[in-house]
């Protein structure tokens, strides 16, 4: 092999990826297959099924004995226990996990909070989309000496509040502050943890927010807020997130960085005036 090769070579990963119905975790699960990953893929199935989405990864790849499914609600601890003892019967023992789950439901003013709402989206980001998957996937690890690698879904909201959505604020903020003190926690073990930011990227839970008219390509009012504020005036595209999702699971291009997270944002966090 080459010295990219072998510095980005991702053979032998076995990677959890929850949140696995979604565009996101669709576009990272190809990128570490390409690179020679095998993938199981977490999902809820409750509007997107996991089965569909493997089957998505395997014809998109081409390789259809790299990517598997377990169906679970991360937000439900008894639920991860048997998605771990799943997943080493379909995948063999997973050694990296990627935090993917998540998204927002609802905007409003501060004083019109739904509580309840509230509650569900920092449950849906915080505890189904790190803590509790980390905390058993972390935990099998420590036990059986493996050395693994995390990688969490930071946000733009984890450096800098989005208006009218203060739960997924909340929640991602926390996701940056975990993420910096799991990393601390684990590295005793060898486990790795990290983030990757993703700016804006059209998927399931943003594309009625931010598109108004698909044929025409017409963006909402925020939609239109989001262009000014990003210095390169273009949505990401899915695939500019490979490369950082293949850097930070690779042991060999990353193996001394823990604790960071990476905007992938085409400028956003730096716009200015």
């Amino acid at each position: 092999m080459s010295y990219v090769e072998d510095l980005f070579s991702l053979s032998g990963k076995r990677v959890i990826i929850t949140g696995g119905a979604g565009v996101i975790a669709g576009t990272m699960a190809e990128a570490l297959i390409k690179a020679g990953a095998k993938v199981c893929l977490w999902g809820r199935g409750t509007h997107h099924p996991v089965e569909e989405a493997v089957k998505r990864v395997a014809e998109k790849t081409g390789k259809p004995n790299a990517v598997s499914g377990v169906t679970v609600d991360t937000g439900i601890e008894e639920d991860v226990q048997k998605a771990i003892e799943k997943t080493i019967q379909v995948m063999g023992e997973p050694n990296g996990l990627i935090n993917a789950a998540g998204g927002n439901k609802g905007k409003s003013s501060f004083v019109d909070v739904d509580i309840a709402l509230f509650n569900e989206v920092m449950h849906m980001n915080l505890l189904a989309g790190l803590v509790i998957p980390t905390k058993y996937v972390a935990a099998y690890w420590i036990k059986n000496n493996i050395k693994g690698t995390i990688i969490n879904l930071t946000s733009m909201g984890s450096y800098v509040p989005l208006s009218g959505v203060w739960a997924y604020d909340a929640a991602k903020s926390a996701t940056l502050n975990l993420t910096m003190a799991t990393a601390k926690e684990f590295a005793p073990y060898g486990i790795r943890v990290n983030a990757i930011a993703p700016g804006f990227f059209i998927g399931h839970q943003n594309k009625a927010l931010l598109i108004k008219d698909e044929t025409t390509g017409e963006l909402t009012d925020r939609g239109k807020a989001v262009i000014a504020h990003t210095p390169f005036a273009r949505f990401g595209k899915h695939e500019e997130l490979a490369g950082a999702t293949i850097f930070l699971m690779s042991d060999a291009a990353s193996g001394f960085v823990t604790g960071v997270s990476l905007p992938v944002d085409g400028g956003y966090l730096v716009q200015n005036i």
